[in-house]
């Protein structure tokens, strides 16, 4: 009697399902102040980054020219043309040397210098603020500082090399312009990969490093089987925000060299400005545009795969 008593209490004073602890505590933390504070700004941002998407999708089947009143529906016609449209592959071929050669060298400068940092004993913080200086420089004034010293008129390094007996336009040469503004690219984004990578290397564990020292390995050992392999993940973070940024920063391209000469600086960035602003087909560039954010998260996710070990 006392048994059957007891199990009628128990069952009686289990809470309901929808009443539960464990889901009263998932509300409670959904409705947290500092999320209800944060909730005005997230609608906000949602409501101005979802709108122009499906617009976006909207406007890449339709034949949406500024000079058309009224959109009619194409269909796929953007679509197909942009698989057909030789520029726009011509674009995507010089999109891919300016990327990865650009990559190439940040990377390699950038995690060299992060090391160098690391490695160095006193003075460290005002060499990170020396060599951070670039990123703070506009893309656009960038693009003017590149202009102003490369200029094959006025410009200090194209008089240098006048002097050297290499009398080039380089900005306006097919085969010097592209690695020019390459160049600038690297002087500018290089000291972003440098400070990802030093925060990674200044978060490292120590132990692994001291059991190295202890094992009498050398500076390349530890560097080699201890530092690289602990910073992977990170040094793969840089490359992934700055291949997403490359494909879409045309500022220094824009003031450099407009994408010429003969487009062999046009990326696909600069096909897109050039679609959508000087022929004003609003159609054919937001099909562009939406394969360049297919390209962007298939380039994420081959990132996260990598880094993750997938």
């Amino acid at each position: 009697m006392s048994t059957g008593k007891a199990l009628q209490q128990s069952v009686m004073q289990q809470p309901e399902p929808g009443n539960s602890p464990k889901a009263g505590g998932r509300l409670a933390r959904l409705f947290r102040t500092e999320n209800m504070m944060l909730a005005p700004a997230i609608i906000v941002l949602a409501s101005i980054t979802i709108f122009p998407f499906f617009y976006l999708i909207y406007a890449s089947f339709m034949n949406y020219a500024l000079a058309i009143d009224d959109p009619t529906f194409a269909g796929l016609r953007n679509w197909v043309r942009l698989f057909k449209d030789p520029a726009v592959a011509h674009s995507w071929k010089v999109t891919l040397i300016y990327a990865v050669a650009g990559l190439a060298l940040e990377l390699v400068l950038g995690v060299g210098m992060a090391l160098l940092l690391y490695s160095t004993p006193w003075g460290r913080n005002i060499f990170v603020t020396l060599w951070m200086l670039p990123i703070f420089v506009a893309p656009v004034v960038a693009g003017l500082l590149g202009w102003f010293l490369l200029n094959s008129s006025y410009g200090l390094y194209a008089w240098i090399l006048q002097l050297l007996g290499l009398n080039i336009d380089i900005f306006g040469n097919a085969s010097t312009a592209l690695p020019a503004v390459i160049l600038i690219d690297v002087w500018e984004w290089t000291p972003l990969i440098t400070l990802i990578v030093l925060s990674g290397l200044q978060s490292l564990p120590t132990e692994p490093l001291e059991a190295a020292e202890v094992d009498g390995a050398s500076y390349w050992q530890k560097l080699r089987y201890v530092i690289l392999p602990l910073s992977a993940r990170i040094i793969v973070v840089a490359l992934l925000i700055r291949s997403m940024d490359i494909m879409r920063f045309i500022d220094k391209i824009f003031i450099t060299t407009a994408g010429g000469p003969a487009d062999s600086t046009k990326i696909i960035g600069m096909r897109l400005f050039e679609v959508a602003f000087r022929f004003m087909d609003i159609g054919y560039a937001a099909a562009i545009g939406l394969s360049m954010l297919f390209v962007t998260i298939l380039l994420g996710q081959a990132f996260v795969k990598v880094m993750y070990g997938r």
